[in-house]
């Protein structure tokens, strides 16, 4: 990379993924960045009508969200949203995860969300997640160095290797982490002691894979950014980034800007973490009302308020293109994409395109149309939920990349700040 281009943007975004393991460590690391930036947490148990004004975020589990309210700003003023989520596709560890075959000490595991099998195979692995204490507080916890592997078979046992890999999830992605003994109670333990907890006061726990290997720049001029979790802390990053700029601006917002960062979006979103659930309709409705908003002012607020779903997208691959439509192929560098699917798997219509190409104008930054190729199925997002949760317009975006869903990811190192730049207008700007 050319050294007169800044990265200072895709900088803090490789150490924002480095640090954030699981979506408990992503919003641990967002809410440390408002905090910093003078936002303020309110719990869901706490009265609100303190919080009328200024930063203010909740976490529940995996899910964080923050709102900033300028000052003397109408209970009706619209939202201006941006929907991303905290997860990742990933393995995850069982209730029991003591296991082994033929003397190998082992690690029992569930795949989360789509996973490509193959790219968990001979990766160094981590563990990372959160333990639940006995006094009612949770813990983070990260084993960041190489403690386990999912080892590939020798292509010596499987001569048609090169013809195709058959992965069972149950029986083949099991990794391994020693030899010997494998009593129940030898993970937990091993964990406890990172986490500095006694093994006795853990009673839950949410636990999972991560590759140690670091995240950094590729190519001849370090055009690209490869690393795990891409998606979809690229957009968490860039939402906590407009917030904060919205908050600090000399001009205030015209809207009340919102970042949504949702859990489970990779399995749905159904959970009490996740999009399907009512925690964004609640947060915004009890923000509304510890301004002395009503009901009336909450559904104006929502009626001219708007949506960014910002999720990660598809680069056109070199190697499949025919996979993709041929009249729409982004490339990395060419700015965010619009995606669109007549199908609602994406919630864009023609007024969100329009919103956010103009976004995109006021922030000279170009973008790039996506549709997938009519024979093959198309992915989704938050999008389609929060927009017919809340009945605000909505639209899908998101930086193009290769390897989606693996264990590595690539994306064009100038995308997440051209992503943030156009955010950052649209949160802020009419």
């Amino acid at each position: 990379m050319s050294p007169t281009r800044d990265r200072s943007h895709s900088d803090d975004l490789l150490s924002f993924v480095r640090s954030s393991p699981s979506p408990y460590h992503v919003v641990a690391n967002a809410a440390q960045r408002l905090e910093k930036a003078g936002f303020q947490e309110l719990r869901e148990t706490d009265d609100w009508a303190a919080g009328a004004e200024g930063g203010r975020y909740v976490v529940r589990a995996g899910a964080l969200l923050a709102w900033y309210v300028p000052a003397g700003a109408p209970a009706r003023t619209p939202f201006r949203i941006i929907g991303a989520h905290t997860d990742s596709p990933n393995l995850r560890i069982k209730p029991e995860p003591d296991t082994g075959t033929a003397g190998w000490r082992q690690i029992a595991v569930e795949v989360y969300g789509g996973v490509p099998f193959n790219t968990w195979l001979d990766r160094d692995l981590g563990v990372s997640g959160r333990l639940m204490m006995r006094d009612g507080s949770s813990r983070l916890v990260s084993v960041d160095r190489p403690l386990l592997r999912v080892p590939q078979l020798a292509i010596h046992l499987d001569g048609g290797v090169n013809e195709g890999v058959a992965l069972d999830p149950q029986r083949h992605l099991t990794p391994l982490w020693g030899l010997g003994d494998t009593r129940p109670g030898a993970l937990l333990g091993r964990i406890a002691g990172e986490a500095d907890a006694d093994v006795a006061d853990i009673l839950g726990w949410d636990l999972m894979l991560h590759d140690i290997q670091a995240p950094g720049y590729l190519g001849a001029d370090e055009e690209f950014l490869v690393s795990s979790r891409l998606d979809n802390q690229i957009s968490v990053h860039a939402g906590i980034t407009a917030l904060v700029a919205a908050a600090h601006a000399e001009r205030p917002p015209a809207y009340v800007p919102v970042l949504a960062a949702f859990d489970h979006e990779e399995v749905g979103s159904g959970s009490w973490s996740g999009a399907q659930g009512p925690l964004l309709e609640r947060v915004l409705s009890r923000s509304v009302g510890a301004r002395g908003g009503s009901a009336e002012d909450f559904h104006r607020a929502l009626a001219g308020g708007f949506c960014v779903s910002a999720d990660m997208s598809h680069a056109v691959h070199p190697n499949y293109a025919e996979r993709h439509d041929p009249d729409h192929q982004p490339l990395p560098n060419g700015g965010p994409v619009v995606k669109v699917n007549v199908n609602q798997r994406y919630a864009t219509d023609g007024t969100g395109v329009a919103v956010f190409a103009a976004a995109c104008e006021r922030a000279g930054v170009p973008w790039q149309p996506f549709v997938s190729h009519n024979a093959i199925p198309c992915g989704t997002s938050i999008g389609p939920i929060t927009s017919a949760r809340l009945g605000v317009p909505t639209v899908d975006v998101g930086v193009p990349g290769l390897s989606m869903h693996s264990s590595r990811e690539l994306c064009g190192a100038k995308d997440p700040g051209l992503l943030a730049r156009v955010l950052t207008e649209f949160v802020r700007a009419g």
